[in-house]
C-alpha cells in the first residue's frame, strides 16, 4: 500500500486513506484474467505495477487490442460498466506479472461527487482512453498488417519498457485479428531485415525501437 500512497499522492489525503482502508492488493500472473466479457464487475483495478491488456474478442476467437494499462492508470471502460451497472464488454488480462489495487464499485459514484481530484482523474482517464481508441480504429482501418505488427511492439515497449515478447505466434495472431501463418511470415520478414530476433515462443524486438 505504500506504493499506492506514493503513486497516487495527487489525490485528496482523505481519499487516499479511504482507498488504503478498502482496497485489496492482488498480483496477477501473465495471461491471467482480471475482467472477462459478460462478467458483472464487483471491483475495478488501479494498476500499481505491470501491464494490463484491454481487448474485445470476436465470435471466432480473434482479439482486438483496445489499449494497455500501465502503473498509475485505471480502466476507463470498466468504470463506465460500473457506473451503468452493466456487464463488462471487454477483457482485461495481465500481459506481464502485474499488481493492482481492487476497489469495490459501490464507492465510485460517491467519490466522484465527494472528491474533485478523483473526478478530475476519472475524466482525464476517459479522455486519454478515447484518444487511444481512436488510434486503434485508425490502425485497423488505415494501416497494413505489417505496420500494425510493428505498432503492437512499439506500443508495448512504450507502456511497459520491455523489448521482448513471450508467447506463441498464434497468440500474437489472435491479438492482431489475423492468422498464425500470416503473422509468422511477417515476423520472418522482420527477422531477415534484422529488426527482430525470434526463438521458441520468444521475440526480441529491440531492433524496432
Amino acid at each position: 500500500m505504500r506504493d499506492f500512497i506514493k503513486r497516487y499522492s495527487f489525490l485528496e489525503p482523505e481519499l487516499q486513506q479511504e482507498i488504503f482502508r478498502i482496497g485489496v492488493s492482488k498480483v496477477f500472473q501473465p495471461n491471467e484474467s482480471l475482467i472477462r466479457e459478460g462478467q458483472f464487475i464487483s471491483s475495478f483495478p488501479l494498476v500499481l505495477r505491470g501491464l494490463i491488456r484491454v481487448s474485445r474478442t470476436s465470435n471466432n476467437g480473434n482479439e482486438l487490442l483496445l489499449y494497455y494499462l500501465k502503473e498509475d492508470e485505471v480502466c476507463a471502460m470498466s468504470l463506465t460498466c460500473c457506473m451503468a451497472q452493466q456487464t463488462s464488454d471487454l477483457n482485461a488480462v495481465a500481459e506481464i506479472e502485474s499488481e493492482v489495487l481492487l476497489i469495490p464499485v459501490e464507492y465510485l459514484d460517491s467519490w466522484i461527487t465527494k472528491y474533485p481530484l478523483w473526478k478530475q482523474f476519472v475524466m482525464q482517464t476517459f479522455q486519454y482512453r478515447f484518444r487511444e481508441l481512436i488510434d486503434t480504429l485508425d490502425a485497423v482501418a488505415f494501416m497494413k498488417l505489417d505496420e500494425r505488427l510493428v505498432k503492437y511492439f512499439v506500443d508495448r515497449h512504450r507502456k511497459s519498457g520491455s523489448n521482448t515478447y513471450s508467447g506463441t505466434h498464434q497468440m500474437l495472431a489472435l491479438k492482431l485479428n489475423s492468422s498464425r501463418e500470416v503473422i509468422s511470415r511477417l515476423l520472418k520478414k522482420l527477422e531477415k531485415e534484422g529488426k527482430i530476433e525470434i526463438s521458441r515462443n520468444f521475440i526480441d524486438y529491440s531492433g524496432l525501437l
